[in-house]
């Protein structure tokens, strides 16, 4: 029997409903839930006292729509769940290094996120070699570390050394909200600028009790999906651009600026920015507006899709896609990876169908799976999600109800939590606020979804040749800024 309180996504519950357990309590429930199909959405510290860090963990149950939250509080060290549960490694990686608590018996316990390198795994033998990549790359690539250990051409192991973009933005966020929070959070990975606000906005509603009308349920669904569309068509473009195969890579990053420009014709800003508020969202969409962007959205799916049947009509650009750095079913499960990586393995994780919020609660978008687990199958999921989420923006600007585009927002309730759970174009992002007296924030912690797969894109490259990494890499897309919090 689970000792934990369950929660649904965007619930506010107190502080206190949270169990405190013991040791081998907590173990056992965040172990044994993983096992019997659980996953870990969030584990995190904050202070108790001046000496001993509160570990909270939120356990995703998928199969029954609810969330898990227990608690221990450590002092010094504590037995590493990792040895018995792989999607625990980043998490504890993480407490070490923001809290100096040891999870002892962690198999490889250094920091994520400091650009200290002397610490890399290595190998010995004939012929054994490293290549070391970054943190500094070509062009505006952001920075990050990248050391194999390679035979000739083959990689046996890749370990990846992130930390270069940390802008101490969680740090930040205690205390709040102020007036800066709302940007802190569409400037968390420039790129999800609608997911991150999206769900810092629930978090704050669930908070303050808050109920949006439908018509802003709506507006942000449709610039949620907008958001997919503009960065799922510029992966594909970018994924043909690195098998050199051009007409699909140059069309495709015309059409991304086409997806953005909707968002633009909304509120103004490309990336969304501005457009969810607290209460629902700050820009309305009145019916003229709404028949420019059906127009418009009918002409991008038209040109991408013309864009992609090029690539997939291109034996050899699909010889270069099969069979690349392809992951397992089981291995993906054992990682916990999320997103589009997720269901290129088959697995059916998407926060729309499994912890639905907003509009996401009365209209499904199907979701998109593949079996293979390799580039191909990664690519694949994107377009299938492209022609999903043109079909849901089309009905939903078709039938947009009436009603406010926002509504007021009660003050935040005090010594409370809660957890927010958006699908973002990368997968699940994960937002837990915690209220003191107050009703400010006492702690803020974000998962972005490029927290779960990081170690994915690691383990993908096993007995690849290193030249396919930078596919390997843009089939993830992974964020550096998202992740260096």
């Amino acid at each position: 029997m689970s000792a934990a309180v369950s929660v649904y996504n965007s619930e506010a519950i107190a502080v206190q409903a949270v169990p405190e357990l013991s040791a081998v309590e907590f173990r056992d429930t965040v172990v044994g839930s993983v096992e019997r199909g659980a996953r870990i959405a969030a584990l995190f510290g904050h202070a108790a006292d001046r000496e001993r860090v509160r570990l909270v963990a939120v356990l995703a149950h998928g199969d029954l729509g609810t969330l898990a939250v227990v608690s221990r509080t450590v002092s010094g060290s504590y037995p590493a769940l990792t040895p018995d549960c792989p999607q625990a490694h980043w998490f504890e990686r993480e407490i070490a290094e923001q809290w100096h608590v040891e999870p002892e018996g962690h198999p490889w316990l250094k920091p994520i996120r400091s650009p200290d390198t002397t610490a890399f795994f290595g190998m010995e033998g004939h012929e054994i070699h490293e290549v070391a990549v970054g943190p500094v790359h070509a062009g505006i690539i952001e920075p990050g570390h990248f050391r194999f250990q390679c035979h000739g051409e083959h990689v046996f192991h890749l370990e990846i050394a992130l930390g270069y973009q940390h802008r101490g933005v969680e740090r930040a966020l205690a205390g709040g909200p102020t007036k800066r929070t709302i940007h802190y959070m569409e400037t968390l990975a420039g790129d999800t600028s609608v997911g991150h606000a999206t769900a810092y906005c629930q978090a704050v509603e669930a908070l303050g009790g808050c109920h949006l009308s439908p018509r802003a349920e709506v507006l942000r669904g449709v610039a949620l999906e907008l958001e997919r569309l503009a960065n799922h068509t510029g992966d594909l473009g970018a994924l043909a651009g690195d098998v050199g195969y051009l007409p699909t890579a140059t069309h495709c990053g015309r059409i991304r600026g086409d997806f953005l420009n909707l968002t633009a014709l909304i509120c103004g800003n490309r990336f969304g920015r501005g457009l969810v508020r607290p209460g629902g969202v700050g820009f309305d969409v009145d019916a003229d507006r709404a028949g420019q962007l059906l127009e418009r959205l009918d002409v991008a799916l038209h040109d991408v899709t013309q864009a992609v049947n090029l690539l997939w009509d291109t034996p050899s650009a699909q010889g270069r896609f099969e069979n690349t750095g392809t992951l397992s079913r089981d291995t993906c499960i054992d990682l916990g990876l999320v997103g589009p990586s997720a269901r290129a393995c088959d697995v059916e994780r998407d926060t729309r169908h499994e912890f639905p919020a907003g509009i996401y609660r009365f209209v499904q978008i199907p979701v998109s799976t593949w079996h293979s687990g390799d580039v191909f199958a990664r690519a694949h999921v994107r377009w299938l999600e492209i022609q999903r989420s043109v079909a849901f923006i089309r009905e939903q600007l078709v039938t947009l109800p009436d009603g406010p585009s926002r509504v007021d927002v009660a003050p935040r309730a005090a010594e409370q939590l809660t957890v927010a759970l958006v699908e973002g174009w990368r997968g699940e992002i994960c937002h837990v606020a915690l209220t003191g007296s107050d009703g400010r924030f006492t702690q803020y912690k974000v998962v972005d979804p490029s927290f779960h797969n990081w170690f994915g894109l690691a383990v993908a490259m096993r007995n690849q040749q290193i030249s396919d990494f930078p596919l390997c890499n843009k089939s993830f897309n992974l964020s550096y800024c998202g992740h260096d919090l």
